[in-house]
């Protein structure tokens, strides 16, 4: 079996809720996970981070910030889906990492990584500081349309988020 077999098969355990068949298989490839995590080839560092979020391994959250500040788009990419993955039901996961998702989002080389850094901040805390930094991306008009308008609809539903945490 391969990590990303391994991660399809620790994703469905995960959404069955099979959380000691869950466990095994994090104890089987804790090891491969770290070591593709290091790897010298972007794929393999890419299918690790990816793979963290799939065995929704908060233990790993400390290896995904590396991944946010990896060289290759695809890894930062891989991390920010993990990222979003384990903070669905923590926000403290994109709490934690506030700071450098904001620097993604605002100056990351690479439009895609730029789109799911955006992604990500919607499951965060309404901070702010991260509507004010969305929606001068949704109005700057050098952005690109898709991450415009991904910023909008973060900003607004964070907005709604902070409406709902003062009632």
């Amino acid at each position: 079996m391969t990590l990303q077999e391994a991660a399809a098969r620790a994703d469905a355990l995960a959404e069955a809720g099979s959380e000691r068949e869950l466990a095994d298989l994090r104890a089987q490839w804790a090891d491969e996970v770290e070591a593709a995590a290091r790897a010298a080839d972007f794929r393999q560092r890419a299918a690790a981070f990816r793979a963290i979020g799939q065995f929704r391994w908060r233990a790993k959250e400390e290896l995904l910030r590396r991944g946010l500040d990896d060289e290759s788009p695809a890894c930062r990419g891989s991390a920010l889906l993990s990222l979003e993955l384990l903070s669905r039901d923590h926000p403290s996961t994109i709490n934690s990492v506030r700071p450098l998702l904001h620097t993604l989002v605002s100056a990351d080389g690479n439009a895609a990584v730029r789109r799911l850094g955006v992604m990500s901040l919607r499951n965060g805390s309404a901070q702010r500081e991260t509507i004010v930094l969305l929606e001068g991306l949704a109005a700057d008009d050098e952005a690109e349309r898709e991450l415009r308008q991904a910023a909008a609809k973060v900003a607004q539903a964070l907005k709604r988020k902070q409406t709902q945490q003062r009632r």
